[in-house]
């Protein structure tokens, strides 16, 4: 039986105690459906996520009289536009209703569930973390400052304030929170959870996510870059299971794209930045500085805060038929 009142949102129920990552093993058996899950959600992403942007970009430009679409322009990175960037944003924040919907119809689990143990945003948790995240930002630039090899593409004079620098800093400012949480659900929240079903294991719920994390920001990066991005999979990973959600993973990806955002406008150029091309591994003592002191706090913040780590309501109905 269901809960009384259970709708789309809250679904049916099932034993409570789950760590974060093993969520999805309450839901419906298979060990294909995580499988056709990661395989649907990414086909889901090529095929309507750049649809999703373009009709919501096609309705504004519609609206201020700028006529049709060029996506092949919009999607230029090597060429990057604030109009590019919010059509990226835009995309990439589709993996928050994708994950949603293969998470219910796939899983039969409740969305919610994705967000947290608790089931939702912690939104006092998720400020807090942003809080958090300013002091790891400062650990990071005092350790960058007595290592080598910092100045990356970092010159002397700051760039000027033009009209364009506006309209990135509104796109950034506006959108790439969502970029950001878009990428959580996917990487922490999905695959940790489908990882953690299939191999009921935390550190394979971590690291694979992790990987994947890294080589979806391309093929051709540098290793540096490349362990980079995989350590902060990392990190954030074992927030998720430690502090049982995605708050902190989100609030510390948002803080390291507007920080990455805010250094391009500043000192540097976009194209550099959605394209890393180089990378020192003096850069890894610094972001590893930043993602560990962030790590501590945030783990802290949550037990101080009295945070649940596994579910404390019922996820879903033990299913009847074994299918």
């Amino acid at each position: 039986m269901t809960l009384p009142g259970s709708t789309w949102l809250r679904g049916p129920v099932a034993p409570d105690g789950l760590a974060y990552h093993r969520i999805q093993e309450a839901g419906r058996p298979g060990v294909w459906r995580p499988l056709v899950g990661i395989v649907l959600m990414f086909l889901g992403f090529v095929l309507f996520g750049a649809v999703i942007a373009t009709i919501v970009f096609q309705a504004v430009y519609l609206v201020t009289g700028q006529g049709a679409v060029d996506v092949a322009r919009l999607a230029d990175l090597t060429k990057p536009t604030p109009a590019g960037l919010a059509f990226l944003n835009v995309a990439l924040a589709t993996f928050i209703p994708l994950a949603m919907l293969t998470t219910r119809f796939v899983h039969g689990i409740a969305p919610r569930w994705l967000a947290s143990v608790r089931p939702r945003i912690r939104w006092r948790y998720l400020f807090a973390c942003l809080a958090v995240s300013v002091v790891a930002l400062i650990a990071t630039l005092v350790v960058g400052a007595v290592l080598p090899g910092q100045d990356g593409d970092v010159s002397g004079h700051a760039n000027s304030f033009t009209t364009t620098t506006f309209h990135y800093v509104l796109v950034i400012l506006l959108l790439t929170p969502f970029q950001a949480a878009g990428e959580e659900y996917v990487f922490r929240g999905y695959l940790t959870q489908a990882f953690g079903g299939m191999f009921h294991s935390a550190w394979v719920a971590v690291l694979l996510p992790a990987f994947l994390f890294g080589l979806a920001h391309g093929l051709g990066q540098s290793p540096p870059v490349f362990f980079d991005r995989f350590a902060f999979g990392v990190v954030a990973g074992i927030l998720v299971i430690r502090t049982g959600g995605l708050e902190a993973g989100i609030a510390m990806h948002v803080l390291n794209n507007f920080l990455a955002y805010g250094i391009a406008l500043t000192y540097s150029d976009m194209a550099s930045t959605l394209n890393p091309s180089g990378g020192s591994w003096w850069s890894i003592p610094v972001t590893l500085t930043q993602s560990l002191v962030y790590l501590v706090l945030a783990v802290a913040v949550s037990r101080r805060m009295g945070l649940a780590t596994t579910t404390s309501a019922r996820v879903l109905e033990a299913p009847r038929s074994r299918v």
